[in-house]
């Protein structure tokens, strides 16, 4: 059944091929999939010197369904190869979807620890966490479940983020309790197959924390300038001032972890991103020690249907990768150094309008009174005083939306632009706004108005 689900989705790809890559909306750096619908990043790891990057993948619709794991590996992070599919949903344990997880290397072997979805005709769903591994991190052998489910939770249990730790394994899954809220809850394991629950670490009514959602999706536990970082995607967030106007959220707890007492001291929640497109994050340590972030760009919400690639059989992408550094207790984000291999064209521009579709932009500001940047008059970042507003329009009414966030000051912008996607780091990723946009193909212009001066750099990527 593997191979014939898997012949079944490449010939999706071919069916549909050139309608993808001659979409004007189409991608030049970011990950996207060849055909259907991208979300979470899987499984990232630095393999045998090799950056691999998985992905929930529905191949036969632009709409979620049974999850495949598709696969591009690199050298760099800039260069790409599509490889070929790691995960189909073929075995009774994840019948409907091999749902998001992650990697470690072990004995020079790849290990992808994933969710095994189940539907049952009833309604009722089952969920185990599963594992398959690899000698030459290409091709995978299914080892079937390692942790089922616990009776204290519902089947909202998933997306298991394995890490080591001196002589032990830890794992840390999404979970729902019985009375329905969100909760990270630790396990540990000496071999990678036989795992025990340590306890809860956070959640809804822990550690000072009240009622804070329903669901907690992908919490990914990492090590950040001698804290302890628990990063998570709460569902059923409500509106609070700037705060939580996506449908779903993604941000951080930082703190202490005693692995003994399973005891996690944290504070506030900080989301990682005030855009519009950002969600299901995981990061993973490279060879050299950087902390290294993807997340999904894009989310599950009513707009999602509307989004105009649909047309042409593809839709969202994932965000560039990266690097994450932890300053008196938030997170910076900047681009890895990496991306730098995609410039060329360097410009000075002169004045305050320059052209582009595909490109980077560097903005140093000498005096950053009020000011609004328009994007191809499609979206518009506004900074007031003390608030950046970016606005884009809706894909499902027309009209123009916005996400806010107070800052004090602003000294620097860099902005990455793709055929449709925006992402803008704010004094050298302090805050950090990603979105999709479909702009008009033959609108090239980003103009600067506004109490301002400054000097902005550019430069064509691809």
């Amino acid at each position: 059944m593997t191979e014939i689900l898997i012949q079944k989705a490449y010939k999706e790809i071919e069916k549909y091929r050139n309608k993808v890559i001659n979409d004007s909306y189409r991608l030049d750096y970011h990950l996207m999939p060849p055909v259907g619908l991208l979300n979470d990043p899987n499984g990232l790891i630095q393999f045998k010197g090799v950056y691999h990057v998985f992905y929930q993948w529905n191949p036969f619709d632009t709409a979620h369904g049974a999850k495949f794991w598709g696969h591009f590996t690199s050298e760099d992070m800039v260069h790409w190869r599509e490889e070929p599919i790691a995960l189909a949903p073929s075995e009774w344990y994840e019948i409907n979807g091999c749902y998001s997880g992650s990697a470690v290397e072990a004995d020079g072997k790849l290990y992808l620890f994933y969710t095994g979805n189940v539907k049952q005709e009833d309604g009722t769903r089952e969920t185990y966490q599963c594992l398959a591994v690899s000698e030459d991190g290409i091709h995978f052998e299914k080892h079937g479940p390692v942790l089922r489910l616990p009776e204290q939770y519902t089947a909202h249990f998933r997306d298991p983020k394995v890490w080591k730790k001196d002589e032990n394994w830890y794992m840390v899954v999404g979970a729902q309790t019985l009375d329905e809220k969100g909760i990270a809850v630790l396990f540990h394991s000496k071999d990678l197959y036989h795992w025990e629950e340590a306890g809860p670490i956070a959640g809804s009514g822990m550690n000072g924390l009240e009622d804070f959602g329903y669901m907690w999706e992908c919490p990914d536990l990492i090590h950040l300038n001698g804290k302890d970082v628990l990063l998570v995607s709460p569902q059923g967030l409500e509106p609070d001032g700037d705060f939580y106007h996506n449908l779903f959220e993604s941000g951080y707890f930082t703190g202490e972890l005693d692995l003994e007492s399973v005891k996690f001291q944290h504070g506030p929640f900080t989301e990682l991103d005030r855009g519009f497109d950002f969600y299901a994050p995981q990061t993973f340590t490279n060879e050299s020690g950087r902390t290294i972030l993807y997340a999904w760009m894009g989310i599950t919400d009513e707009q999602e249907a509307y989004q105009p690639t649909i047309a042409n059989h593809w839709v969202h992408a994932l965000t560039i990768p990266r690097e994450l550094e932890l300053h008196h207790g938030k997170i910076l984000q900047k681009p890895v150094e990496e991306l730098k291999k995609l410039r060329k064209d360097h410009e000075v521009v002169e004045g305050n309008i320059c052209e582009g579709i595909s490109m980077e932009l560097l903005v140093d500001f000498e005096k950053a009174g009020p000011f609004e940047i328009s994007f191809r008059n499609e979206a518009y970042l506004k900074f007031d005083s003390d608030k950046f507003t970016l606005k884009r329009r809706n894909f499902k009414t027309g009209e123009f939306e916005k996400r806010s966030c107070k800052i004090a000051s602003v000294s620097k912008l860099q902005i990455l632009m793709d055929h449709s996607s925006l992402e803008i780091f704010v004094n050298d990723g302090e805050e950090v706004f990603t979105a999709r946009y479909f702009p008009n193909p033959e609108d090239v212009t980003i103009s600067i108005q506004g109490d301002v001066e400054f000097t902005w750099t550019k430069w064509n990527l691809g």
